[in-house]
């Protein structure tokens, strides 16, 4: 078994939701009382937000990139940057260490392509909902169409997350909030939508909508037992 670098913090809620993922992950595969084999660091995240809100994204590029050193010097096959914001970054992070980055839009997308969808809707902060590095990389690497929604929607996502879910807050309202704003999505032409932001999934649960969402902490943390239990050869 190969041991899973895990870079996280961002939040610390959603690193929970990976850890449980990736543990069970790995039980279910192989039985007994077998577990993932983890290399993590935790980052502050006050210190990362202060500086993403700053547009500051070369210093989280140097924060994270001294804590992937670390996961890599504590003997981590791989790395998951459990977060799908920061992924801005990875390039960076990857340029700093020898181990690969399983990058989360890739295991989103490869799910996405093997259930034939080509058309999504994308919620997330504002940063991957409007900027390039998340979007660019779904259409330009695997022809996927990325929807998201509009400006006040986007606020209201971001601002969710932000303010609450990265808080451990669970408001009803919001849930209501964003199941109206995945259904205008659908509307528009959406046949599912992604659930880009690592918190998301602890306000919207499959069985809140009939609407097919893909929860990237979930793939990503299965993409990450698959790697880490594939044999070589």
């Amino acid at each position: 078994m190969k041991t899973i670098g895990m870079l996280g913090g961002m939040s610390w809620e959603s690193t929970l939701s990976y850890y449980k993922a990736i543990n069970e992950g790995v039980k279910q595969r192989l039985g007994g009382l077998h577990s993932a084999k983890i290399a993590l660091y935790s980052v502050d995240f006050a210190d990362i937000e202060r500086l993403q809100h700053q547009g500051d994204w070369d210093a989280t590029a140097r924060i994270l990139t001294d804590g992937a050193k670390a996961v890599e010097a504590a003997g981590a096959d791989f790395l998951l940057i459990c977060t799908n914001t920061m992924h801005k970054v990875a390039p960076q992070i990857a340029a700093n260490i020898q181990i690969p980055i399983l990058h989360i839009a890739d295991a989103t997308a490869k799910q996405l392509k093997a259930d034939g969808i080509s058309r999504v809707g994308l919620l997330g902060t504002r940063f991957t909902m409007e900027q390039d590095f998340y979007k660019s990389r779904l259409t330009e690497l695997f022809g996927i169409e990325v929807l998201v929604p509009d400006l006040a929607g986007r606020e209201l996502v971001h601002r969710v997350i932000y303010d609450e879910l990265c808080l451990g807050k669970i408001n009803p309202a919001s849930r209501e909030a964003y199941l109206g704003i995945m259904e205008s999505l659908v509307s528009q032409g959406a046949q599912a939508i992604i659930l880009g932001c690592t918190e998301i999934a602890l306000l919207v649960r499959q069985q809140d909508t009939q609407i097919k969402l893909y929860d990237t902490t979930q793939i990503h943390a299965q993409s990450a037992v698959e790697m880490a239990l594939q044999t070589a050869g």
